[in-house]
C-alpha cells in the first residue's frame, strides 16, 4: 500500500456492518483503522484497532490525536458504532437510563466524531474527504410502530446531522452522506428483533421482508465503499434508503399477520 492511500476510520468496526466495511475499504486499498468497545467486542488482534467509548469526549480527542500523530490526518470517517434497543442493556440494565444512553451514544457520539473529524486535515490524498454516517431505516427514513422510541429518535438525529452538515459544507473539501440500512443480518438486529420471537413468528417476519430475506452486511459495506470513493460527490447531503424497499413500505413488517 502506498503512502498516498487515503486513511479511513470505521467506528464499531469489530463486527457486523462495521467489520464488513473495514474489509471492503481495505480491499479498495485504503488504510483502515477501526474502533471497538472493550468488554463488548473483546480485543481484536489488529494493529489498527482502537478502543473507544463514544460517551467519552476525552477518549475521542485522544483517538484523533493518535491518528494525526501516526498518519498525519484522516480522509474518510464511517460513523457506524451504535447501540440498539437490546444491546444498550449492556451499558446499563436500568431501563430508566437506556433512553439517555441511546441518544448519547448514537446521536451525540456521532456528532462528536464529526466535529473531531472536521477539526483535522486530510492526508493530502486528492479529492474531497468523506463523512459516512450509518443511521437506520427506522427513524432515518420511516416510522415503525412498536420499535423503541429512543432508537428511532437517535437515528433521526443522525439523518438530520447529515443534512445540516451538508448544508454548511458546500465547498469541495468534504462530502457528507448517511446510509439507512433496513433489516440487516447482524448480531444487534438479531438481539433486538429476531431473538425475542418464537420460531413461527420469526419465519413470518422474515417472509414479510422485501425480497423475503435479511440484508447482508457486505451489501451495506459495498455502498460504504462507493461513498468513500471518488464518484460519490454528486450524492453530497443524501440520506440514502438502503432498506431494500422497507422504507417505502414499512407496513410489510409492522402490519403483516404473523
Amino acid at each position: 500500500m502506498t503512502q498516498t492511500s487515503p486513511v479511513a476510520l470505521v467506528t464499531g468496526g469489530a463486527r457486523g456492518i462495521g467489520a464488513a466495511a473495514v474489509a471492503q475499504l481495505r480491499a479498495q486499498r485504503l488504510r483502515v483503522l477501526f474502533t471497538y468497545v472493550p468488554g463488548f467486542d473483546g480485543t481484536p488482534a489488529d494493529d489498527d484497532a482502537h478502543p473507544l467509548d463514544l460517551r467519552d469526549p476525552a477518549g475521542i480527542s485522544t483517538l484523533f490525536d493518535a491518528i494525526v500523530a501516526r498518519h498525519g490526518g484522516l480522509d474518510v470517517l464511517v460513523n457506524n458504532a451504535a447501540v440498539g434497543s437490546a444491546t444498550v442493556a449492556g451499558f446499563s440494565p436500568d431501563p430508566a437510563q437506556q433512553d439517555a444512553l441511546m441518544m448519547q451514544i448514537n446521536a451525540v457520539g456521532t456528532l462528536s466524531m464529526c466535529r473531531g473529524f472536521l477539526a483535522l486535515r486530510g492526508t493530502g490524498h486528492p479529492g474531497p474527504r468523506k463523512i459516512i454516517n450509518i443511521a437506520s431505516v427506522g427513524g432515518g427514513i420511516a416510522a415503525f410502530p412498536g420499535f423503541a422510541l429512543s432508537d428511532g429518535m437517535s437515528k433521526s438525529a443522525v439523518a438530520h446531522l447529515t443534512r445540516q452538515l451538508a448544508a454548511e459544507l458546500t465547498g469541495p473539501e468534504v462530502d457528507v452522506f448517511a446510509l439507512c440500512p433496513g433489516a440487516t443480518n447482524t448480531a444487534m438486529f438479531r438481539a433486538s428483533t429476531l431473538d425475542p420471537m418464537s420460531p413461527e413468528k420469526r419465519a413470518g417476519f422474515l417472509a414479510a421482508l422485501p425480497k423475503g430475506r435479511l440484508i447482508e452486511p457486505v451489501e451495506i459495506a459495498t455502498l460504504i465503499g462507493f461513498l468513500a470513493g471518488p464518484h460519490s460527490t454528486v450524492l453530497h447531503g443524501a440520506v440514502i434508503d438502503a432498506s431494500m424497499g422497507l422504507g417505502v413500505r414499512p407496513g410489510l413488517v409492522t402490519e403483516a399477520p404473523h
